[in-house]
């Protein structure tokens, strides 16, 4: 269970499990030359989204987590540092960082590392999407990345917006209440969803949304 209220701290561990179950065969067997694709990334190709991804997973395991360790300037150090790196490295350590930081976030108290499993769930739509692969943003960690949205919004301070999904059982409720102000509707694909909160390309994308903006419902800014 994972709502405002109450935080399941297994869940990122679960996400990032069957993210690495799902995406490690893809990459390992992707050639080399379709990691310098660009992605929706500014500036980034799928290799160094890989990179950063690593980086950031396995600062967690190890513990490095300095003030400003994932801030945009500290981000790039670490692509930098891996540039000379050979891809099986990087996904070698991108594969320790989905196996080992799990257990890692779901020890933490306060629940802050949560959205960084998020973001490396939706790094990997970033790069399905490069290579042209389908379930971007979906897949089967949609089950448990959508609960870490509903927590994820409410700590960034996103006002309350009620999700139908056609491709999902139920509806859901993201962002917090604002007095005198309704709760945000928003009717299409979970994929998109997704998207919106994580500020991804909503070219060819169909959706209904009212009561709220986009930029609104940024998570990542």
């Amino acid at each position: 269970m994972c709502t405002a209220d109450v935080r399941d701290p297994w869940l990122p561990d679960r996400l990032l499990r069957t993210e690495r179950d799902a995406l490690m065969p893809l990459l390992r067997r992707t050639p080399e030359a379709s990691f310098d694709l660009r992605t929706a990334c500014p500036g980034w190709t799928a290799r160094q989204v890989l990179a950063h991804c690593a980086a950031a997973l396995v600062r967690i395991v190890e513990g490095r987590l300095e003030e400003g360790v994932f801030l945009p300037e500290a981000n790039a150090a670490d692509v930098a540092e891996r540039e000379s790196w050979p891809l099986g490295r990087i996904l070698d350590e991108l594969e320790r960082g989905f196996t080992e930081a799990g257990p890692v976030i779901a020890e933490t108290d306060d629940g802050k590392l949560d959205a960084v499993a998020l973001g490396e769930w939706v790094h990997a739509g970033d790069v399905r999407e490069a290579f042209g692969e389908p379930g971007a943003y979906c897949g089967a960690g949609l089950e448990f990345a959508l609960p870490l949205l509903s927590v994820t919004s409410r700590r960034r301070e996103t006002p309350a917006l009620v999700g139908v999904l056609p491709d999902r059982p139920a509806t859901v409720s993201l962002g917090n209440e604002i007095a005198g102000r309704p709760p945000a509707r928003f009717h299409g694909a979970a994929a998109t969803l997704i998207r919106i909160y994580a500020g991804r390309p909503l070219v060819r994308t169909r959706y209904e949304l009212t009561g709220a903006t986009e930029q609104e419902l940024l998570i990542y800014r």
